[in-house]
């Protein structure tokens, strides 16, 4: 069966930055991580973001989550203008907005597979939608894992923990900082799998930043940086076409 993805009926950008800067230091240390950078990241997409070490990527993702203050520029996810927000604005924005998926898996040792899903949502008083919560542990093969504390879990299975997590409570856009780096091969394309399948059959929006071509080839849109620029951009990639501009923005 062939999945087509649904019609996105909203057609503002689920994240962008507008003319973004971001400096660190003064001086003779000064770092430009960033250059007047300037990106819309579709609603109902997956757009991988690339670069050598030291593009800028993780911190153009950062800023766009709103983890980092941009030191020139705007930034909006969704409507919301995330650049001069308050402590509490910002705080909210995580919450209700945005989900986030690291290479560390992030998980309370304490709390069961459940317990770390469902953690958002008690921090934000909200009570879960039990069909979606069921639908999203049917879709991330956690049914018989739900009672596992983190340290009976596998790697790929904690991960799963933390993509249900950020899905859970359908955030705007979902960030994912390198959510395979510390997967082997098979449950790293297991957890792709599942992000591609969370854009096809339910319209989530996700970005990602990664090294891997083969990673990014799960993607509909890959952003290339270099020096803190975006330098190019590829749709429908593969992993070879991937590997050909990483190669060509490296040049």
């Amino acid at each position: 069966m062939t999945l087509t993805a649904p019609v996105i009926t909203r057609t503002a950008a689920a994240a962008r930055a507008a003319d973004v800067w971001k400096v660190y230091g003064s001086g003779e240390a000064q770092v430009v991580a960033l250059r007047d950078v300037s990106v819309e990241l579709e609603r109902g997409r997956f757009t991988a973001i690339m670069g050598p070490s030291g593009s800028g990527k993780s911190t153009l993702m950062h800023c766009l989550a709103g983890l980092d203050a941009v030191t020139r520029g705007d930034v909006f996810v969704g409507d919301t203008k995330v650049t001069g927000l308050s402590d509490a604005g910002l705080t909210k924005l995580r919450r209700e907005k945005v989900g986030f998926i690291f290479q560390q898996f992030n998980l309370l040792p304490t709390l069961t597979a459940e317990e770390n899903i469902l953690l958002p949502l008690a921090i934000a008083g909200r009570k879960p939608d039990r069909a979606w919560f069921q639908t999203v542990i049917d879709t991330v093969g956690l049914g018989d894992r739900l009672g596992h504390r983190p340290s009976q879990l596998s790697g790929g299975q904690q991960q799963r923990v933390a993509c249900a997590r950020a899905l859970v409570s359908r955030p705007e856009v979902i960030f994912a900082d390198e959510p395979t780096g510390n997967l082997d091969s098979r449950a790293g394309n297991e957890i792709l799998t599942f992000l591609r399948r969370s854009v096809i059959e339910y319209g989530q929006t996700i970005v990602m930043v990664t090294h891997d071509a083969n990673a990014a080839s799960y993607a509909d849109r890959v952003v290339f940086l270099a020096d803190g620029r975006i330098v190019s951009s590829l749709d429908d990639p593969t992993a070879d076409t991937v590997l050909d501009m990483l190669k060509a923005a490296a040049g």
